[in-house]
């Protein structure tokens, strides 16, 4: 599937902001057999005084972005055409539970994509012990842990409430799983949580998920948003597999990756800090449009 991506993020400041430093990740990325960039570019206004590239630990293509001046507003563009692969549907080779550290202690890489790095808790999921307990009521001895992440997230997506008013960005994993009402970024760290209280190797997705509108509306520009799922090491013979917990469904060629990391710190499309005062407005747009071949 071949798409045409535009992001919009704005910034308006109360006070004009100076000495701003903002790190982007934007761009989706190229993964071999998933996902093809096959151009993309970013604009930001006004025009930084500074910008360098980079690839960071995790591969994100990420901009450094420098404003030294007084602005009173932000704009960061990004535009990309992107051609995802479908991925071939696969009998399950994970192994049980009780088996899986052994394959972990006999992967003996620690690049990228090592299940090492996504064991243990990271800057935004701390272990809790309420989170752990759920995912422990809903085991059995016969399952394998493609069989386990698979029922998590079709829990949570049945037990959880899509509410974007209810949580907000530094919303803690268990803040909102007692509520039990959130966003997608909500619903991946407690299921991240779930799993890693098990042994289990997960991470967090950042990207985009075209959505369709219902039979006989038209299509809204800027309705799409940018989305989160979650990874999971699922043993040597598997690999990584991908699982949207919002969607009870495995990612596919409606989901366009931007980046991995071990929770939502290592793949924010824009941090930074500046000097300022008083408040600010923010406000995102998307559009994620197949294009025919």
């Amino acid at each position: 599937m071949l798409y045409d991506l535009s992001l919009h993020i704005g910034y308006r400041y109360e006070v004009p902001a100076t000495g701003a430093h903002h790190m982007l990740r934007l761009l989706p990325l190229s993964l071999p057999d998933r996902q093809r960039l096959i151009a993309g570019a970013i604009k930001v206004t006004p025009e930084p005084d500074e910008i360098t590239t980079f690839n960071d630990f995790f591969r994100h293509p990420a901009s450094h972005a420098i404003l030294r001046g007084p602005h009173e507003k932000l704009d960061i563009r990004m535009q990309a055409r992107v051609l995802v692969q479908p991925q071939p549907m696969t009998a399950d080779f994970s192994p049980l539970l009780d088996s899986l550290p052994q394959e972990i202690a006999e992967t003996w890489s620690l690049d990228a994509e090592s299940p090492h790095h996504f064991l243990g808790t990271s800057p935004r999921l701390p272990r809790d012990k309420a989170i752990s307990a759920y995912v422990q009521s809903m085991l059995k001895p016969s399952m394998t842990v493609r069989q386990i992440a698979e029922t998590l997230c079709s829990r949570i997506h049945k037990d959880f409430k899509y509410d974007a008013e209810a949580t907000t960005v530094d919303t803690t994993p268990a803040e909102a799983f007692a509520s039990k009402h959130g966003v997608c970024q909500d619903f991946s760290h407690v299921m991240i949580v779930a799993l890693r209280s098990l042994g289990i190797p997960s991470g967090y997705v950042s990207g985009f998920l075209r959505t369709i509108p219902p039979p006989g509306k038209e299509r809204l520009e800027g309705a799409d948003a940018m989305h989160a799922w979650v990874r999971v090491w699922c043993g040597k013979l598997t690999g990584w597999l991908e699982l949207d917990p919002t969607n009870d469904i495995a990612a596919g060629t409606d989901h366009i990756v931007v980046g991995y990391g071990r929770d939502y710190a290592d793949v924010a499309p824009v941090i930074g800090v500046l000097k300022s005062y008083g408040s600010h407005q923010t406000d995102q747009a998307v559009d994620v449009i197949p294009v025919r071949q």
